[in-house]
């Protein structure tokens, strides 16, 4: 493609997404994508041109093939997982970084990707309200930053036992902990990390869903006394099914006492650390050895980009440094090469996408459209626990809200599938899009507030809809 022609195909690529952002704010398309399995599969060529297409054919195929197989993430009325990032301007930070061209393989192969995001680390660590302590650098994704935390506490107890016979050594094997209610990244993360199943403690929660720390002293204790090393332990800001938060000071407390590697994994709610308000949630995180929060999901950044927090950064790069000859440089004792923060050698341009969300939007709309979505959150919450059979099942406290219909004579797994039943009515009808999810052995419902346009119209529009859907389902059952 030729500078001409990109920059025609370019100013149509623009058009199409500006309009196909206007239809999605109106709520022009159905939520979730209403093909079949393979569909797309079926109707594109089975091999690949040997001629040039006209970029106009690709367009109407993006219309005509992509569109209908999206789930629209960015739709007011998307309520599924958690909040996905869409800002425009983070959008175009990602087609400066793509357009640029760039591999952060050191500093010197891109001066500016290395120094904005030292910068862009440190403003994002500041409006965390977090101390210069911690130094930061952008992962691709919460799970790959929860499994760098893990080989980082791994080599800490081990003495940095891969530089020597690794897993291989023997010894006592060592222990990680954390909640039944932690991402299930966690749990890959341990196993990746060479830890063993048998070896990651789940333990239980309390009636809010949080860690319960007498339950982490307990294992510690009985793993000492069974000759095992505890070596880290996982809390977790914003649980995946209700966003509890776990109780990071006397967390923080035992692990300091224990010599524990302490990693939060604040991949949602850390982002609700920005308010002031709720840092109480966040007491005793100067104690933490990682930290992770995702800007790409409530921080309005698109995907991917993931803070990740050290104490000690001379020990990250220790532990992930590699430093083959070619990757060599004359500066290299006066500049951070984030090769050696991470796992991959070649790393994109993810600042440029904090750099422009950042300065387009400025600080305090993020915090306001973070406020907004709790507000409507409370509010959904309110009108569910006034209207019995309805209820919420879990204390909202961030923008999630989880709830339950709970017909009379309805239990078991008969309420189970009234459960799912309602909430895939909600989905098959394009109007909203819901996840439902297991706690305590039971399906529950969650409704996850956060897209860039979701108001509480949208959400007032979600509420009918469910109990319409829940009448719908308890009438198959002969209840109400």
């Amino acid at each position: 493609m030729e500078i001409d022609e990109f920059r025609r195909a370019g100013h149509a690529l623009v058009e199409w997404i500006a309009t196909y952002r206007e239809r999605l704010a109106r709520g022009d398309f159905p939520v979730q994508a209403s093909v079949a399995p393979g569909e797309l599969i079926a109707r594109l060529p089975k091999s690949a041109p040997e001629s040039p297409e006209p970029f106009e054919a690709v367009l109407r195929d993006l219309e005509s093939l992509v569109l209908p197989g999206i789930t629209h993430w960015q739709h007011p009325r998307f309520f599924g997982y958690f909040p996905s990032g869409g800002s425009l301007s983070s959008v175009l930070g990602d087609m400066v970084s793509t357009a640029f061209g760039v591999v952060g393989l050191n500093w010197q192969s891109s001066p500016a990707l290395t120094e904005l995001e030292q910068v862009m680390t440190d403003w994002m660590r500041d409006l965390l309200g977090l101390s210069s302590r911690f130094s930061g650098v952008i992962q691709d994704t919460a799970s790959a930053a929860s499994f760098v935390a893990l080989v980082s506490a791994r080599e800490r107890s081990s003495e940095y036992g891969a530089a020597r016979k690794g897993l291989q050594g023997g010894g006592a094997p060592l222990v990680v902990y954390t909640s039944t209610q932690a991402h299930s990244s966690i749990e890959k993360a341990a196993l990746l990390a060479g830890f063993g199943r048998e070896y990651v403690r789940a333990l239980d929660v309390d009636e809010e869903f949080r860690l319960r720390v007498i339950d982490l002293e307990q294992a510690i204790r009985r793993d000492r006394e069974a000759g095992l090393r505890p070596c880290a332990v996982v809390a977790t800001t914003g649980t995946t099914a209700t966003t509890a938060m776990d109780p990071i000071e006397p967390i923080a407390a035992i692990a300091s006492r224990e010599g524990l590697w302490l990693h939060v994994d604040g991949a949602m709610g850390g982002s609700a650390m920005l308010l002031a308000e709720y840092r109480h949630h966040w007491a005793g995180i100067e104690q933490a050895d990682s930290i992770v929060v995702n800007a790409h999901k409530w921080m309005t950044v698109a995907f991917d980009c993931s803070l990740y927090f050290v104490r000690d950064a001379e020990h990250l790069v220790r532990v992930m440094s590699t430093n083959p000859t070619y990757l060599q440089t004359a500066v290299d004792k006066l500049v951070r090469n984030y090769r050696d923060w991470g796992i991959p050698l070649g790393r994109r341009f993810r600042a440029l996408k904090i750099w422009l969300a950042l300065r387009e939007q400025g600080a305090e709309a993020i915090r306001s459209k973070i406020r907004r979505d709790i507000e409507c959150a409370h509010w959904l919450a309110r009108e569910i626990e006034r209207t019995p059979p309805w209820r919420c099942i879990a204390p909202v406290t961030l923008q999630t809200v989880c709830v339950r219909h709970e017909p009379a004579g309805l239990d078991g797994k008969a309420l189970d599938e009234h459960t799912r039943r309602w909430t895939q009515a909600v989905n098959d009808s394009g109007r909203a899009y819901l996840t439902p999810a297991v706690v305590k052995g039971r399906w529950m419902t969650r409704i996850s507030i956060g897209s860039e346009h979701t108001s509480q119209r949208h959400v007032a529009q979600l509420w009918d809809l469910m109990q319409e859907a829940a009448r719908s389902s308890a009438a198959v059952t002969g209840r109400s």
